[in-house]
């Protein structure tokens, strides 16, 4: 029995060993880690299932000696463990095909995060062994989307042949990716236009019409200069070219200055980081990323569907804006008021719906030098999760602007007129009154326009 003990003791040293060496590295790498092995291809075993074969042979073990031996190896493995939990990450993906005849393919992963926070997790297939995750897969159910909270063995199941029908390939690799910072808008119809008194807003917010729009992910924040830059700095370095580099008040503030072109093409390059397939194009063939010039993008001239990320349109923000409640202002539902502790606005005692104790610009940002913007989610968030639907930056969304479009718009994921000459913003800005922060108020601007209060966010896919 002693030689049974050496070797427990042995074991578990060895695997704290493997935990010191691997385990901070992982805790220093982005929230958003991934990790891909080429399907039927099962992986090493992961730590925490040797802690459990060890557990179990210490319970093998003589009682006299067990106390000790459970105590060194809590001495030598808790600083690894605690090292190892200290950010959100994916670890130890497993992809298999099931048993032949089905050709759905499961997929098994572990989700630490210490806070217990849920995260959204995405699945992308690549082909190429990994050299490019650029397959559009959507057929994914289990364990994926948001909401995921921490656990091991986490289960997606892929339904193969609905993605990529008459496969046969050995270099078939899953990529799973964590990330907590979009939030899903569920599919369903709402009221949009401006659904107070007609006469307090813009003939162009009506008639109040019903829209079905379809499930989709949005960033909860406005894109920060921070993020921007990341992006920005990849894209240059591979073939972008763009009309502005970004202005920001600092890191975590919405950047801006920045014109729809930019943010176009932003997107794209965020895309293809990340290996997903972009959405916008230099013609209706959908062969060339659009990556360079201000061409006018036609609205075929746009992969519908493509899984990476894209401008939000004109409908799908104002169902978001309005956080899944109807027949109110703002997009907040306990009040039809706004005031300075709400969002980031210039407030005026002429609206009586602006009962703010403090007027002007926001005291907070106000600090003598433009822009006067805010750290995104400086204030609630709505009912769905997101920040700053209302005031800080105005966001550029896809549409065309038409003053008569809700006359015509179609009853299911319109995506605006067919020309214009003005790309649509929506939501206010720092800089702009209560009446500009209504989740109705529709405003346009050429997409070659930059300015110190426009911003905008992602949605995906």
């Amino acid at each position: 029995m002693k030689i049974c003990r050496i070797i427990i003791t042995l074991s578990l040293i060895i695997i704290s060993v493997i935990l010191f060496t691997t385990l901070p590295t992982l805790a220093e790498q982005a929230s958003a880690e991934s990790a891909d092995f080429t399907v039927n291809t099962i992986p090493e075993p992961s730590a925490l299932a040797l802690l459990l074969v060890a557990g179990f042979l210490l319970l093998r073990a003589r009682r006299g000696k067990t106390l000790c031996i459970v105590l060194l190896a809590l001495g030598v493995t808790m600083p690894a463990l605690q090292s190892y939990a200290a950010a959100p990450m994916v670890t130890n993906v497993i992809a298999q095909q099931q048993a032949l005849p089905a050709t759905e393919v499961d997929i098994y992963y572990d989700l630490i995060d210490t806070d217990g926070d849920s995260q959204f997790v995405m699945a992308n297939v690549s082909t190429n062994s990994g050299e490019s995750y650029d397959i559009v897969a959507t057929h994914f159910t289990g364990d994926i989307g948001p909401g995921i909270i921490t656990g091991v063995y986490k289960h997606i199941i892929w339904d193969a042949t609905a993605d990529l029908p008459f496969l046969s390939s050995s270099t078939v690799r899953v990529k799973i990716t964590v990330d907590d910072s979009m939030v899903l808008i569920p599919a369903g119809s709402f009221n949009m236009g401006n659904c107070m008194d007609p006469n307090e807003g813009w003939d162009v917010e009506v008639p109040v019409h019903s829209v079905y729009v379809s499930a989709f992910y949005m960033d909860k924040y406005e894109v920060t200069k921070s993020t921007w830059d990341d992006v920005y700095t990849w894209a240059v370095a591979n073939g972008y070219s763009f009309d502005h580099a970004g202005s920001g008040k600092a890191a975590d503030h919405p950047v801006q200055t920045i014109n729809w072109y930019d943010c176009i093409k932003w997107c794209n390059a965020r895309s293809e980081k990340e290996g997903k397939t972009p959405y916008y194009y230099t013609d209706a063939t959908k062969t060339t990323v659009y990556k360079t010039g201000n061409i006018d993008i036609a609205n075929d001239w746009v992969n519908w569907e493509a899984n990476g990320y894209r401008l939000p349109t004109e409908a799908e923000w104002e169902k978001a804006a309005r956080g899944g409640a109807s027949g109110h202002r703002f997009p907040w539902s306990d009040a039809d008021t706004i005031t300075h502790s709400r969002a980031n606005y210039n407030s005026d005692s002429y609206y009586s719906y602006d009962v703010s104790p403090t007027r002007g610009y926001h005291p907070d940002y106000n600090e003598g030098t433009w822009p006067y913007t805010s750290p995104v989610g400086s204030f609630a968030p709505n009912g769905y999760g997101l920040y700053d639907m209302a005031g800080n930056v105005w966001e550029w969304c896809w549409d065309w602007y038409g003053d008569s479009y809700y006359s015509t718009t179609p009853d299911s994921n319109p995506r605006g007129p067919a020309m214009g000459t003005s790309r649509v913003l929506r939501g206010g800005g720092w800089f702009h009154y209560a009446f500009s922060s209504r989740c109705a108020d529709r405003d346009g601007s050429t997409p070659a326009s930059g300015s110190v209060d426009i911003g905008f966010r992602c949605v995906y896919p």
